[in-house]
């Protein structure tokens, strides 16, 4: 494995501790502002709680009904800001609102709030056509309970993991230090202020001591455990975490292209979401405080995403078996003891560690995926950065879909590859699909297939191994090329991935096994199958 440059003794305007999309978009915004920055992250970019969420980019309408119209237009604003400059990665979705006879909400009140919510979302966004999506769902819906039907606008990030690498791209090119399978020890204090931290590589077992003006813990659900390691204490915990578990099914015979929202068997709001060619039915609220990164699905929670699925669609025959696989990860919520995890607030924060004789050092609490653009921003000016105003793009007048057939073509001429192929690079890779295409254009090995059933090629693993920071088979199929999250992986993909890669990597037949265990071990770890029997286990490739 190439070394990387060491950091022993070096000193930087800003390390960002936590390689979440917050931390990523935190250390984005500083490198874009001329601060010299270092990102680190204890396992890889994008590895925990946001690879773990709904992969939805959305308002809240949730946010309305509770009163917060506030974080309804940052998250809006955020929305079309994400649309206009990442189509390629975030996606219009007709979103369908279903409520039977007995929910809690009147029709008057949510046809008022989804007006209001449409109005602050200016002009609506071009998606499936609403009555044809209306009717499909009808049709599946419970017969015997009268159920009204809403419609309204919202938008879909398929793989978050992409725009986080996207996101990383960015920020090494304007000067930024990425750091993966780098865990922080301790944050070292002095004289009441923050310095520095003292580093160990996961990969080499290195360790290293740097230095910095300001300190960011963007750890999300470990940001206590970062103040608790460096001997910071607060008052009370900064985090209270709730899980979140979702279950993936195949996609079942009559399922809208639209997401459904509705209310779970107990009344809380759920979704029921195409992704990936296959259904992710999601989330639950747990409260959680346990190593988030063993954090597993428990079978109630499976039981429970299942029973509000069936309620909801009965003639749909879904069961234990059918589950292609479940997960769940720890939102890093503020702490508050007193309130359920349904009423605990979405908003984030920064929590200033001055007052216990850490100046200099700054946690960020909360976030979600809608609003990281804007969290990083509100933290660079936080720590003095002058950062420029989020300026949208001016919507191009040509036709989106004769444009992406050119570009499809342009990438397939440059690579030497397949029109499917150079298809489904554009759209992962976006305007940086030529990158893509240029190394394919080099040799057979690099435009093979990542395995028979995808059209992803081994130049994407390359990419990600040159540009994007991977250091293991692990980063790139679970992240940064992640087709190990499809419905057709299995065991013998697994192999036929990791030979493909590592014989246009040049690996030892040692290396390809051990890759290939490690990574095997890790997807097992966050993959969980359900069995028959009501227990979690593995869900293995």
């Amino acid at each position: 494995m190439k070394l990387r440059p060491a950091l022993e003794n070096r000193h930087f305007d800003v390390i960002v501790i936590g390689g979440g999309i917050n931390g990523v978009a935190i250390a984005r915004e500083c490198a874009r502002a001329g601060r010299s920055t270092l990102l680190v992250e204890q396992h890889d970019f994008a590895a925990g709680t946001t690879s773990r969420s709904t992969r939805i980019i959305h308002g809240g309408l949730r946010y309305l009904e509770h009163g917060d119209i506030g974080q309804v237009r940052e998250s809006l604003r955020e929305r079309r800001w994400l649309l206009q400059r990442y189509p390629h990665l975030v996606h219009p979705l007709k979103f369908l609102l279903a409520l039977d006879g007995n929910s809690r909400r009147s029709a008057l009140a949510v046809r008022v709030g989804l007006w209001l919510y449409q109005t602050m979302g200016s002009a609506s966004l071009r998606t499936h056509d609403s009555r044809t999506e209306e009717k499909k769902l009808e049709q599946l819906l419970d017969a015997g309970r009268r159920f009204s039907v809403f419609d309204f606008d919202d938008a879909q990030c398929e793989f978050p993991e992409r725009l986080v690498a996207e996101w990383l791209v960015e920020a090494i090119a304007a000067g930024a230090t990425a750091r993966n399978h780098t865990q922080v020890l301790a944050v070292d204090i002095r004289n009441g202020r923050a310095i520095g931290a003292r580093l160990r590589d996961q990969l080499s077992g290195k360790e290293e001591r740097v230095e910095a003006n300001w300190i960011i813990n963007a750890t999300g659900p470990w940001a206590d455990n970062l103040c608790h390691s460096s001997n910071i204490q607060t008052d009370t915990p900064m985090v209270g975490g709730v899980r979140g578990s979702h279950i993936v099914l195949p996609k079942f015979m009559g399922a809208p292209d639209a997401a459904v929202y509705t209310e779970a068997i107990d009344g809380r709001p759920i979704f029921v979401i195409p992704w990936n060619e296959q259904v992710l039915v999601g989330t639950t609220e747990v409260a959680d405080n346990s190593d988030p990164g063993r954090v597993r699905p428990s079978a109630d929670e499976i039981d429970y995403l299942l029973r509000s699925l069936r309620r909801l669609f009965p003639n749909v025959a879904a069961s234990r078996d059918d589950i292609h696989y479940a997960f769940a990860g720890v939102r890093p919520l503020p702490y508050s003891p007193t309130n359920s995890p349904s009423d605990v607030t979405r908003k984030h924060y920064f929590h200033d560690h001055a007052a216990e004789g850490a100046a200099q050092m700054i946690s960020v609490i909360g976030g979600k995926l809608t609003t990281a653009g804007s969290l990083a921003r509100e933290c660079a000016v936080k720590i003095g950065v002058q950062i420029s105003a989020s300026t949208l793009a001016v919507a191009s007048e040509t036709n989106s879909e004769l444009a992406m057939e050119r570009w499809v073509l342009e990438v397939a001429k440059t690579g030497n590859i397949t029109t499917d192929t150079a298809h489904t690079i554009a759209e992962w890779y976006g305007k940086h699909a030529l990158a893509v295409a240029d190394l394919a254009r080099g040799s057979a090995e690099m435009r093979a297939q990542l395995c028979p059933h995808t059209h992803h090629i081994v130049a994407e693993a390359a990419l990600a191994f040159s540009n994007e920071c991977a250091c293991t088979l692990a980063d790139v199929l679970l992240r940064r090329v992640p087709v190990a999250l499809g419905a057709c992986w299995s065991s013998s993909c697994s192999r036929e991935a990791a030979t493909q890669i590592g014989a246009a990597m040049a690996w030892s037949e040692t290396r390809v096994a051990l890759e290939l265990e490690a990574f095997q071990r890790e997807r097992d770890g966050f993959l969980q199958k359900a069995s028959p029997a009501g227990t979690m286990t593995e869900a293995k490739a």
